[in-house]
């Protein structure tokens, strides 16, 4: 009986959250909400199935330790110093703004301090799965005000993980003591440390070893297992041995595999599993939900939902004036970050295991993140009519005049800048070698895509461009840059998942011009069919060689050769027509 109540908590979990992420997309909204409303049709507060929602809490914390391992190969030092000027200062001052709002609500209400102090963090945080997304779907991610919006995350992911480890400390059982607290926060902050110390040096030096030693065997079963236990096993190690929280260990474990050549890898092969369990994790938070309490508090929510996109937004707004930044990049950074997501969850339910925030903070944080995350993609699509509004006035003018040239919100380049002649060679072997070779030769940019990781690292000395990673998957063949690219040769014979690459490369690049190769004539068609432009066969280049050097000794003048060459392959690429 227990079996058949976890199978179909999972089932009936993943259906729904199918169901409801499909219609969410389907409106244009964050699959966020879906699975959010997922959760609450599942939920013991509505009427039909209802899931077991310890279960689906036990498999929630997996979920929580992927996302935070997947935060921790995202991070990047590099973009966060790039930044640094507006994004420490605007996500620290906008949470101090956003926590005192809430929590005086909270208090207000006759919620205790801790309460209320918790109940504001989460407030203060934003999504960064529905920040990407608006940035994206509006162009906007490579510009300075995407810069910044996603420096201002980083510096809220490492403000959430550092809570993670410090609330307990301050609002756990041995924080009844005053006198106790500065040194418990203090062995806190040891331990910590001594964790850094320990993954970074140890881990810093195993775990890209462990991984090299598994990639050789090229079995992508076997990689992806061993990125998940390497997550997982950190993690509870974190917890175990140095009292830390599990997320603190995944992010640290993240950041590990980030240094070393498998970080890419590791983000797109080995993560679906992360988003599988995170799907369940937003499903577990939903059926947290009780649809009776926007009747019950109406006032809370939209007090909350108020100071979301309203108090929040506000704030960032006046710290980007004051850091002397354009109008318009002002106003993209604050309308980008006027919701909230997963780590207020995770904050929520921290709280709710301390045993300091009750049932209604959790609510409230639920209706309030699916309606911030509803709102926030046309909130974003009013900047234009806003600016044009207000270009007139003196105030926009003023605020133009006294803002930094550099800061002017010009459109800039994404970290690589691409070829308009360039081409995605996908493996490195003879052939691909040798046409590597001869596009250079003809003032052709090529790009490597390899699973040879000692290639991979030859060809980088060497200052040509290529990466580590499996070309069947979307995220590898937009960081070797298809959207910018003329053509994709893959010239692996026999290789897995060809035919979905082929129809994966059409539909990201529809001017793309591809080239793949196949062992035998009867595979040409379906290479056709998903939307090749020419494919080359084994055998029939074999016979065409050899019918041209017998040729050639029986006396064909050139001409004849040329003449019979065209013919075969014509024939040829009839058999895909």
């Amino acid at each position: 009986m227990h079996d058949l109540n976890l199978i179909m908590t999972v089932t009936g979990g993943f259906v729904a959250a199918l169901c409801f992420g499909y219609l969410a997309h389907r409106i244009g909204l964050s699959s966020i909400v879906g699975f959010l409303l997922a959760g609450i049709a599942v939920g013991p507060y509505t009427p039909g199935f209802v899931a077991d929602r310890h279960m689906a809490e036990q498999f929630a914390e997996i979920g929580v330790i992927l996302l935070m391992f997947g935060v921790g190969l995202q991070f990047h030092f590099k973009e966060l110093l790039e930044v640094k000027r507006a994004a420490v200062p605007g996500a620290l001052g906008q949470s101090v703004v956003a926590t005192l709002l809430s929590a005086a609500v909270a208090v207000g209400l006759g919620w205790s301090w801790p309460a209320g102090i918790i109940f504001g963090l989460a407030v203060s945080v934003a999504s960064t799965v529905v920040l990407l997304r608006v940035l994206v779907d509006n162009n906007e991610l490579h510009t300075p005000a995407g810069h910044i919006a996603v420096g201002w995350l980083v510096v809220e992911d490492l403000l959430t993980v550092f809570l993670l480890v410090i609330l307990p400390v301050l609002f756990g059982p041995q924080a009844t003591d005053g006198g106790s607290i500065p040194a418990a926060v203090g062995l806190a902050l040891l331990k910590i440390s001594l964790l850094i110390v320990v993954t970074f040096w140890g881990g810093g030096k195993v775990i890209p070893r462990i991984l090299e030693h598994v990639a050789e065997t090229h079995s992508r079963e076997l990689f992806t297992l061993t990125v998940l236990v390497l997550a997982l096993g950190i993690a509870v190690a974190s917890a175990k041995f140095f009292g830390v929280s599990m997320a603190l260990g995944a992010f640290l474990a993240g950041m590990v595999v980030k240094q070393s050549d498998f970080s890419f890898r590791a983000a797109t092969e080995a993560l679906p599993m992360r988003d599988a369990f995170a799907v369940l994790f937003f499903v577990s938070v939903g059926m947290l939900f009780d649809p009776a309490h926007l009747m019950q508090q109406p006032g809370l929510v939209l007090t909350v939902l108020a100071i979301i996109i309203i108090g929040k937004p506000l704030a960032a707004v006046a710290i980007m004036f004051a850091l002397g930044y354009a109008p318009r990049v002002a106003l993209s950074v604050a309308f980008a970050l006027a919701q909230i997501g997963e780590f207020s969850f995770i904050l929520a339910s921290v709280g709710r295991d301390l045993g300091v925030l009750e049932e209604s903070g959790a609510n409230t944080l639920v209706a309030a993140a699916i309606i911030s995350i509803s709102l926030n993609p046309l909130l974003y699509r009013t900047i234009p009519w806003l600016e044009r509004q207000a270009k007139g006035t003196r105030l926009w003018q003023w605020l133009e005049r006294r803002s930094r040239p550099d800061y002017a919100g010009e459109r800039v380049d994404g970290t690589i800048s691409w070829s308009s002649d360039r081409a995605i060679v996908v493996g490195y072997g003879p052939t691909g070698k040798t046409l590597a070779s001869l596009l250079s030769e003809n003032g052709i940019e090529p790009f490597i895509v390899e699973m040879n990781l000692h290639t991979v690292r030859q060809l980088q000395q060497e200052g040509v461009g290529a990466l580590y990673g499996d070309a069947t998957l979307r995220e590898t063949l937009d960081a070797a840059g298809l959207g910018q690219s003329v053509a994709l040769v893959l010239t692996s014979a026999g290789m897995r998942g060809e035919e979905e690459v082929i129809r994966l490369a059409r539909q990201l690049n529809p001017q793309l011009r591809i080239l793949a190769r196949t062992n035998y004539l009867r595979d040409m068609p379906t290479l056709y069919r998903a939307g090749a432009n020419a494919v080359f066969s084994g055998e029939g280049e074999i016979a065409l060689n050899m019918t041209e050097h017998m040729l050639r000794g029986l006396g064909a003048t050139d001409e004849q050769i040329d003449r019979q060459r065209d013919r075969v392959r014509a024939e040829l690429a009839s058999v895909g027509n």
